[in-house]
């Protein structure tokens, strides 16, 4: 008589969820890209927006560019995570993307402003989110101006809007103040691996068992 076959499954386990957000100017994108450059197990969400490409943005790398009707279409069809409008356009993040990575084991970064967080607080999506800050407001307006692409009054805009989101960051797992970018890399580094070694996160006896047996 033939050995039984074992039939028993191993679920890849779905990835962690980390939601990302941070002022304009404060190094956030820059940040993340060293992060990525060294973690294989990260994944990045590509948002959805209304607004027009920019020079260079591919679509389905940067963003998934999309006009109003479809946006709000697909709003409807409840395709979308969350969403939000942002300085007179609409971004937000697909569920089909998310559940993508998820899926394929990657632990997922979103890119999320404020008001994205609280959105995916509201809908109770498990979740870990971090703020990145400058060390101060004069630094950070200093990268602002630095960047040479924005004009004063828009400067003047994001320097408003970010001492709003500074205000908020209690509202957040962690805080990461970016006053030297490999530290700052670092920091959230040190996170993401905590976060991959909390016990409840860990996989189940029985897929231990049925590992070992293999």
């Amino acid at each position: 008589m033939g050995q039984a076959e074992d039939t028993t499954k191993i679920t890849i386990p779905r990835g962690i969820v980390f939601v990302v957000s941070a002022p304009s100017g404060a190094g956030k994108r820059t940040v993340l890209e060293r992060v990525f450059a060294q973690d294989a197990r990260l994944g990045l969400s590509v948002s959805a927006t209304t607004r027009p490409p920019r020079t260079g943005e591919v679509h389905g790398k940067d963003y998934y560019f999309l006009d109003r009707d479809t946006f709000a279409r697909r709003v409807q069809a409840g395709d979308f995570v969350e969403w939000a409008e942002v300085h007179g356009n609409a971004y937000g993040t697909l569920r089909e993307e998310l559940d993508r990575l998820l899926a394929s084991g990657k632990d997922t970064v979103l890119e999320l402003d404020v008001q994205g967080m609280r959105n995916v607080k509201r809908i109770g999506l498990d979740a870990v989110t971090i703020f990145i800050m400058a060390p101060s407001m004069e630094e950070l307006k200093r990268r602002l101006r630095a960047r040479g692409t924005d004009s004063a009054e828009v400067v003047d805009l994001r320097l408003a809007n970010a001492r709003a989101e500074i205000a908020a960051r209690g509202e957040f797992d962690y805080v990461i103040v970016n006053d030297r970018l490999e530290d700052a890399a670092a920091d959230l580094a040190a996170i993401l691996r905590a976060e991959r070694c909390r016990a409840r996160r860990q996989p189940m006896e029985d897929e231990w068992t049925h590992m070992e047996d293999r």
